[in-house]
């Protein structure tokens, strides 16, 4: 890593380049896992026929890797000066949402439960990677330069 007073630091990529201007107060490591997995599995879990024994276990294992984006986005605050942003608000919503969710399908309220899914989908990963690309992200710097 690079010492106090090396700054600009610039990062090498797949996306091309990517220049740290000044040293960081803090730094969130994310897997691509966080929120990649839940997102191709979600697309996964509504094509797939419904109430098979892997519709559910797959099901569980969504709602784990949601839990655990949800969580891990607490660290993530790299705009308002490292205060939560208005997108925060979905981490209790994915949170409470995923339980849920797995009420609706224990209970075989299969309408519900859709709905449900559907919202937290959209609300929890489809939302946030869309925000993830606005200027001054670090998303939006590593794709868009």
């Amino acid at each position: 890593g690079a010492s106090a007073g090396t700054f600009p630091v610039t990062i090498e990529h797949a996306f091309g380049e990517t220049t740290i201007e000044e040293e960081p107060e803090r730094v969130a490591s994310v897997a691509w896992a966080n929120h990649e997995v839940p997102l191709a599995l979600g697309v996964v879990q509504f094509t797939a026929p419904k109430g098979t024994i892997p519709h559910r276990t797959l099901g569980y294992v969504w709602v784990a890797l949601m839990g655990y984006a949800a969580i891990s986005a607490i660290f993530i605050r790299e705009i308002n000066d490292g205060g939560f942003s208005w997108i925060h608000l979905l981490i209790p919503v994915t949170l409470l949402g995923t339980v849920e969710l797995a009420i609706r399908a224990r209970r075989g309220l299969t309408n519900r439960h859709r709905r449900t899914a559907l919202v937290l989908f959209v609300a929890a990963l489809v939302t946030p990677g869309v925000f993830t690309f606005m200027p001054g992200r670090l998303m939006h710097a590593v794709v868009f330069g």
